[in-house]
């Protein structure tokens, strides 16, 4: 088995869905290498509830 090494999981919820207040979530999950980057992680993603592009931020 490889060895993951430098790699963890990290969860990437919506902003915009968030504020708006509507029921449900739009997470995604992937991984990221901890030693180049150290700060948290701000992707841009597509929100199926809201049918468009927004930004995902790292949570946890």
């Amino acid at each position: 088995m490889a060895k993951k090494g430098n790699r963890v999981q990290v969860i990437l919820e919506c902003t915009e869905h968030k504020t708006s207040g509507m029921p449900g979530t739009s997470r995604y999950i992937t991984t990221k290498n901890k030693k180049n980057t150290t700060e948290r992680m701000e992707l841009k993603k597509f929100n199926s509830i809201l049918k468009r592009v927004t930004v995902h931020k790292e949570i946890k």
